[in-house]
């Protein structure tokens, strides 16, 4: 009998791991009664009582394995790691405050069944607030059309990967991992399946302005050579009008040597111009240089604290 992994990144989730523990379980036992089922909470250093309900769950199933580490390491690092320390024959990462439909996890293992490596969730509408859906469609609009790969838009990393490809995630021992440009770039054939994302059940969301930036930055910088190409053309764009500029205030002054009065603003202006851009693109360089050290440091994903329901054999080496 085959086995399907389900992955959920946890982070101050206390009034959602029971019901959607309990509505996983439901949806294998009517949908998928020929597989058998092994849940894994990776839990990002909660401070509620997340951690509490989960070893709850583990001791009255041993089918619920859990890994809880040491601090908060991110969005992107945490469930990456979950992924690679499951055991199934593929794995399902999903949110766990019900905005990724449980009744998709079904539909996900048919197409599996016909042959697909990687089956994905892509949500067509949102009940989410109207002002992010409008501005995440623009920033993947943006990032699709300047990436040189394959970008896939409104994808959250909700989706089903078999262990062919869950290997090819783990060889690439990459310490700062984009999942969702990874699937796009270095992926299988895959099955995008359409959906409609749900309002959070219960809690607060943990993404602030600045994950949410950090999101975006890690994704620009990862796929994009446009921040560096655009500091080069506005540059020589900058220099040309620059010329011009001082070619037409030569000639009037030689013209109307007594009557032209220059003056200090054009200078001024000038000059708060030129530092404006100067600053907004070494931030930008910044934030490749930040990428770069970021992936030369090769620091471990994450440190774990604990685990619960693992065998010896099932840690990743």
């Amino acid at each position: 009998m085959k086995t399907v992994s389900v992955l959920i990144p946890t982070f101050n989730e206390e009034e959602n791991v029971r019901p959607l523990t309990e509505a996983i379980i439901k949806e294998f036992e009517q949908e998928l009664p020929e597989y058998q089922y092994e849940l894994v909470f990776i839990d990002n250093d909660s401070t509620d009582r997340t951690k509490e309900i989960i070893r709850e769950l583990c001791n009255e199933n041993q089918n619920i394995k859990a890994i809880f580490n040491a601090k908060n390491f991110g969005p992107f690092n945490s469930p990456y790691h979950g992924i690679l320390q499951t055991t199934g024959d593929c794995t399902i990462l999903l949110c766990a405050d019900f905005q990724d439909p449980i009744d998709m996890i079904h539909k996900f293992v048919r197409e599996w069944e016909n042959g697909y490596k990687i089956v994905i969730g892509r949500k067509t509408t949102s009940q989410e607030n109207r002002f992010m859906y409008f501005v995440r469609t623009c920033y993947y609009k943006a990032i699709k059309k300047f990436s040189d790969v394959e970008q896939i838009e409104h994808f959250t990393g909700f989706g089903l990967y078999d262990k062919s490809f869950v290997k090819v995630l783990r060889d690439l021992k990459d310490p700062t991992p984009f999942l969702r440009g990874i699937v796009a770039e270095l992926g299988f054939k895959r099955k995008e399946i359409a959906y409609e994302q749900l309002r959070r059940r219960a809690g607060k969301t943990g993404n602030n302005f600045m994950r949410l930036y950090d999101a975006a930055m890690l994704s620009f910088t990862s796929y994009t050579k446009i921040g560096l190409r655009l500091a080069t053309f506005i540059g020589f764009g900058i220099s040309a009008f620059s010329f011009l500029v001082a070619l037409i205030y030569l000639v009037l002054k030689l013209i109307y040597w007594d009557r032209f009065v220059a003056g200090t603003a054009p200078i001024l202006l000038g000059m708060f111009f030129l530092g404006a851009v100067q600053l907004i693109f070494m931030g930008l360089m910044g934030e490749y240089i930040l990428s770069i050290n970021q992936r030369t440091m090769n620091h471990p994903l994450v440190i774990e604290e604990e685990r619960i329901n693992f065998k010896e054999e099932d840690k990743e080496s």
